[in-house]
């Protein structure tokens, strides 16, 4: 995996410039595959000035990938999405572990 980007923040206008980069990177080929934690599915967040759902979509349609923390989700009674479904631990650790580059946001 080229790449990997760890979105911990729920905060609009933070998860949007996250989102553009991604977009970005996946774009050139470079990734990312995307963990989100606290578990907040993105697709739910949203914000008159930064509309977090399209660019979500946009990295989908580019090859991006979301994974929802497992243990995130069930704390706050949900099951993931289409955009973001839950993942195991396993997941994200590979993901860490197998990125050439990863950043937290």
């Amino acid at each position: 995996r080229p790449g990997g980007m760890v979105i911990t923040h729920t905060d609009p206008e933070t998860v949007f410039n996250a989102l553009r980069l991604a977009l970005y990177s996946v774009e050139r080929g470079n990734g990312p595959h995307l963990p989100i934690w606290p578990g907040r599915e993105i697709d739910q967040i949203e914000d008159e000035a930064f509309d977090v759902k399209d660019a979500a979509q946009k990295v989908l349609d580019a090859g991006g990938e979301f994974l929802a923390c497992g243990t995130c989700l069930k704390l706050r009674n949900s099951e993931g999405s289409e955009v973001c479904p839950l993942s195991p631990l396993k997941d994200h650790y590979e993901i860490v572990r197998d990125s050439d580059r990863l950043i937290t946001v």
